[in-house]
């Protein structure tokens, strides 16, 4: 029997997802090709069925939204999936070659160390806006910590000599050793410490 690795390269087998609120939301299940054509889309929770590199990969192809406003516009943010699978397997790459370990992993790792448990809503009361600070849905616990990854990247790639593959690569092993230098982890320190003093 053959066994389907990711990218026809790295195997999911023996990878464990350790924060038990986001095990039905991260899916390991491997893809040769992680492009499933929106298949899922309109249906709820569709992103949680969807290979987790693969969310990473359509992260990447609107890196440039923040809010409302387009932060960043480059040849990266075309809406050319291709491309950003391209550039999320080299960047798998250059984090296995840089650890020896299977990078797939890492990418795990790295979303579970990434994703913020607490975040600070404002709520209206009496005419005067007061911060509250709220747990986090694990569905958006994914989404934001892999958004926070990829605008992580952009920012240390974007105008600079650094390409985005390596900026990707430096991002996910930084967030899989949980260390300050990724800057979703960062991200998430400052959003729960905001929401520490919100109580």
């Amino acid at each position: 029997m053959t066994t389907i690795k990711c990218f026809n390269r790295w195997s999911t087998e023996g990878i464990t997802i350790r924060d038990r609120g986001l095990q039905p939301y991260i899916t390991i299940a491997p893809k040769i090709v992680p492009k499933t054509g929106a298949r899922y889309a309109g249906n709820r929770f569709h992103k949680s069925n969807t290979f987790i590199v693969e969310r990473l990969a359509v992260k990447l192809m609107n890196s440039g939204h923040r809010a409302k406003k387009h932060w960043i516009s480059s040849g990266h943010n075309t809406g050319k999936k291709n491309n950003a699978l391209r550039i999320v397997e080299e960047a798998l790459a250059t984090a296995e070659r840089k650890t020896k370990q299977n990078p797939v992993a890492l990418l795990v790792s790295a979303v579970e160390n990434a994703a913020p448990r607490e975040e600070v809503i404002a709520i209206e009361y009496g005419g005067a806006r007061y911060p509250k600070a709220v747990d986090v849905a694990p569905q958006r616990r994914v989404d934001l910590a892999l958004r926070n990854m990829t605008q992580g990247a952009y920012q240390k790639s974007f105008n600079k000599k650094v390409k985005v593959e390596d900026a990707l690569a430096d991002e996910i092993i930084a967030g899989a050793q949980c260390s300050a230098k990724s800057a979703a982890v960062s991200k998430k320190r400052d959003v729960e410490r905001q929401a520490s003093s919100s109580k």
